[in-house]
């Protein structure tokens, strides 16, 4: 599917869980103009079925490789959403985790971004120090209380959070970068707005990882 000038703006965040990314779509929902529609993926697991979970967010090492088969599929359908929407005019933002640590590589992000072709995406890398992060993972949130993985007496980092930061940024192209230990929620909103503002440079992050370069 390809757009038009009527084309609704894409924002694609990735980082790792409790990198910040849900506060910057929230921060974004509320503060840019028009409406922005969230697909990410909270959004998109709450409509998996519960034997499927954690389905696109399934995280490195190739832990499940009962669900792998399925993953690429859902990642596909979620994008096609997102052309969808962008496709009758609205702006979607959607923060997701994309890796390709699987038990094999299942080229998922490629695949996304080719059925984003002639849309408007900025592919925005949210990185946070995995200090922060663990600290943010002590934080309790009703319904996730066993959710997140948190550090015990022996272990400072569990070795699963330690993969998420390793490889959720692989291979690191992208249109812009913000740090939530340096940014507020709003603040790297503002940030985006500005980007958006300013043009995404040709060819973008998706045009290259589309491409293979």
């Amino acid at each position: 599917m390809t757009n038009d000038s009527h084309a609704g703006q894409i924002v694609i965040l990735n980082g790792a869980p409790r990198s910040g990314k849900s506060s910057i779509a929230r921060a974004i929902q509320d503060e840019f103009e028009g409406p922005w529609i969230n697909l990410g993926v909270d959004a998109y697991n709450a409509m998996t079925p519960k034997r499927y979970l954690p389905g696109i967010g399934l995280r490195p090492g190739g832990e499940r490789p009962d669900l792998e088969e399925l993953v690429p599929f859902l990642y596909a359908a979620l994008y096609e959403s997102i052309a969808i929407h962008a496709g009758f005019g609205l702006n979607v933002v959607a923060d997701l985790g994309h890796h390709d640590s699987y038990s094999q590589p299942l080229g998922i992000l490629a695949d996304c971004a080719r059925r984003l072709e002639g849309f408007p995406v900025l592919f925005v890398g949210v990185r946070c120090p995995i200090e922060t992060i663990m600290q943010r993972r002590e934080i309790k949130q009703e319904g996730r209380e066993t959710l997140y993985l948190r550090a015990t007496d022996n272990v400072s980092v569990p070795e699963p959070v330690q993969r998420w930061q390793e490889e959720v940024h692989r291979p690191g192209i992208y249109d812009m970068e913000v740090d939530t230990s340096v940014l507020t929620a709003l603040e790297c909103a503002e940030a985006i707005r500005h980007q958006l503002d300013l043009g995404i440079s040709e060819p973008s992050a998706f045009d290259r990882i589309a491409g293979g370069r």
